[in-house]
């Protein structure tokens, strides 16, 4: 069982507990806005999502809580699989007071004692603020893409970042780039 303290957060797995928290988190349309499924509409929904995330075998799957009190601000997955993708989500209340990037910082300094060579976070390109917490813990911006993104159905360009965990310069992850037929590399200053 993966527990990570920081200065003002504790993360660690998901319980049914959470579900009250969890629930009007993924609920909210503004918080869900740029989350690859749709806001459950119901507790039971929501109770099945939850579900998922404990019984995941792979990666981190972990609830973001405020230390002092336990409060359930948001969620930091890392996926196991060829991208190692992190991904992250924060409730309204808590956006904007630095929670996410100090919580997938932890996150990062665990999978490099893991052994996890790389890590990959890709943003919708209309939600900036996502990039700029990938930009503070170092990640660099590698190539943009665009997908039709399921199950929403919506065509979405997102920004691929990637951060080396043990040092070794290495190429881009490509799977995205040759995935689409629409792939460029921006020249901004996200």
């Amino acid at each position: 069982m993966t527990v990570i303290e920081t200065q003002r957060l504790t993360l660690r797995p998901f319980t049914m507990t959470d579900l009250p928290e969890f629930f009007a988190m993924q609920a909210d349309k503004q918080v869900n806005r740029f989350l690859p499924w749709f806001p459950p509409a119901t507790a039971a929904e929501a109770a099945q999502m939850l579900a998922e995330l404990q019984n995941a075998t792979a990666g981190l799957h972990l609830a973001v809580c405020l230390r002092q009190t336990g409060e359930l601000l948001g969620y930091v997955n890392a996926d196991d699989s060829g991208a190692h993708d992190l991904g992250y989500g924060l409730t309204r209340r808590a956006q904007g007071h630095g929670y996410m990037t100090e919580a997938a910082g932890a996150v990062l300094a665990r999978l490099c004692e893991l052994g996890w060579p790389f890590v990959t976070a890709t943003h919708d390109v209309r939600n900036p603020k996502s990039g700029a917490v990938m930009q503070r813990l170092g990640m660099i911006y590698q190539y943009s893409y665009e997908e039709q993104w399921q199950p929403k159905n919506e065509l979405v360009t997102f920004r691929l970042y990637q951060l080396s965990l043990d040092g070794k310069t290495r190429p881009a992850f490509p799977l995205y780039w040759q995935q689409s037929t629409v792939h460029m590399v921006e020249k901004f200053a996200d």
